[in-house]
Order: C-alpha cells, then structure tokens, then sequence
C-alpha cells in the first residue's frame, strides 16, 4: 500500500482572534489580544494529526491558484502530508475562515468557501483509493457535489479493501439532510460526529440514543463529547472513556485531532477500546497551544497519555 491513509476534503488557512469581547458594525475598531494565521479545515487538521502519529496520509481536495492555497500546500507538506493530489483551482479562490474566541471556551466560525463547493468525485484518483488502506473525508455540509457522491468515492475504496471514516462536521444551513443517507452510512466503517452533530444528524436527544440510532444503519460510531469525554456505539458494543486532564489553551482542531487518533490506533490493530483512548489523548493533548496542529500528539504522546502500558 502506498498510504496508510487517505483523507478527502477542506483546508485553508485560519485567521484566529481574541478573546474578542463585542464586534462592532458601523465602521467601528476593536482591538483584540492575540492574532494567529494558522492552517485550518478539518480534514487538513486530522491529516496532519495522522501524520504525526506516524501514518503515511495523502490528502484530497481544492486550494486556489493564489497565496492562501501555496500557504495551505506548504503547512501540509511540511508536516507530512502528501499533496501531490490537491488541486489547484484555477478560477475560484482557497477557503477563508475567521475564527473569534470569546474567551470562555467558546468560539464563531466565519467560512467564505471558495473553491470548496466546486470540489468533486473526480477530484479523487481511482488509483488513490486503490493506494489506501483508509479513506476518510470531512466537512461533507461544506462541499455538496462530493457529498453526493461520496457513498460511491467509498464504495471504491471499500472494492480495494481499504476501510472508511466520516466526520460530517457542523451543517452551516442547520438542515442536517445528506443526500442519500442510508447508502452512504452502509459504506462508512465509522462514523465520527461531536455530541451536538450526533444528535443533529440523529433527531434523538439523548446521547446514547443518537448513537444507536446512527449505527443502526451500519458504521461504529465514536462520539466525542469534549468535557465529558467521548463514547462508541457498534454492533453489541457501547463503550466510554473520561476524558484525559490537560491544561488547554484552544480546542479549535480537537475533534479532527480525535479522528486522527481513532483512526490511528485501528490501524495499528487496537480494539475499539484502546482506539477509543487514544483517539480522547489525541483530542486533550492538541489544546495545549493555539491552532489545530501546534500541539498534536505523538503516538508515544497518545498512548502514555491513554494510559496503554506496552503499546508502541
């Protein structure tokens, strides 16, 4: 196999401010403490997460032809990624996102999509997805002509062997409707919303009810639920683990860091209880400085602070 993994979707740079305590129209300034241009886009965020646990991670999507899109391809490349297979867009500019910290934990997300909406099937390489042992896509409410065909971008990776992931990530329209439902969880292995989206995609209130819901369309799903941890559901399986103490400084990225994890450590051959452990190590340990990829885990980083004597 040429990849360990393959990770479909978005990346682009993030401007970050705050604490940002008012915004003010009518051409008003504010000024705020911190400012930081780091590389975001969840699925750029969890391959550079993979990459540092040590996988081989090519990644698929859209930049533009300008500044922003060189920033991206040189941020992934110079943490491991393989982007020999992000286009460069030739009319529509690279995503934008402002993210505003109010200083409580709690942030916005301002997106201009760009190029992300033109992203498609064909931008993935059947010979890609012949190369992978994993395909894993991300932010599916941010690019709807992927999105459509995305049951069968993994139908085709599944016919090679490899397995498959998905984080929907936040609907910005808040309709939570994917086009072809249940064909689509059929072919997805896992399936990795937050606590909020699994109850979103689910219409159940209840944690544990939302993700019993969603596998009983067929993929494991791994739910991360920040302060309280996370928890999975699959098959006759449901599985939590307390979430790991640490001094965070910004979650922006932790859940991106949390699928790179899970997905790490099934690579490796760990049950779905260890992979679950080291998925919520992934996620803490990415807070501990600004910016999704600042503070990734190691795979020694993860499994010391999983707790798995012995595993290397």
């Amino acid at each position: 196999m040429s990849f360990d993994l393959v990770v479909i979707g978005d990346a682009n740079p993030d401007v970050m401010l705050g604490p940002v305590r008012e915004v003010a129209f009518g051409q008003r300034e504010r000024l705020v403490e911190q400012g930081r241009l780091v590389l975001g886009g969840s699925a750029a965020i969890m391959a550079c997460g993979a990459a540092r646990l040590g996988l081989r991670v090519a990644f698929v999507g859209r930049v533009g032809d300008d500044p922003a899109g060189a920033f991206v391809r040189r941020e992934l490349a110079a943490r491991g990624v393989d982007v020999g297979h992000l286009v460069r867009d030739p009319r529509l500019p690279t995503a934008l996102t402002a993210v505003l910290a109010a200083g409580d934990g709690d942030r916005a997300v301002l997106t201009s999509p760009g190029c992300l909406a033109a992203t498609g099937p064909d931008d993935v390489p059947p010979r890609l997805l012949a190369a992978a042992r994993h395909v894993h896509a991300a932010s599916f409410f941010l690019m709807p002509r992927l999105a459509r065909s995305l049951a069968e971008v993994f139908e085709r990776a599944r016919a090679h062997g490899a397995t498959t992931s998905l984080d929907t990530n936040d609907d910005p329209a808040d309709r939570w409707d994917i086009p072809g439902r249940d064909p689509l969880l059929k072919v997805t292995d896992v399936l990795l919303p937050n606590a909020t989206e699994a109850r979103a995609l689910s219409g159940c209130d209840q944690l544990t009810d939302a993700a019993a819901s969603l596998a009983r369309s067929g993929p494991t799903v791994v739910v991360k639920d920040g302060e309280r941890g996370a928890l999975l559901c699959g098959g006759d399986q449901l599985l939590t683990t307390p979430p790991v103490p640490v001094d965070a400084v910004d979650a922006v990225g932790a859940g991106d860091s949390f699928d790179a994890g899970f997905v790490a450590a099934r690579l490796r051959g760990l049950d779905l209880r260890a992979s679950l452990a080291v998925a919520a190590a992934c996620g803490a340990l990415s807070t501990r400085a600004h910016g999704g990829t600042a503070a990734q885990a190691t795979w020694a980083e993860a499994c010391a602070a999983a707790d798995l004597e012995g595993v290397r």
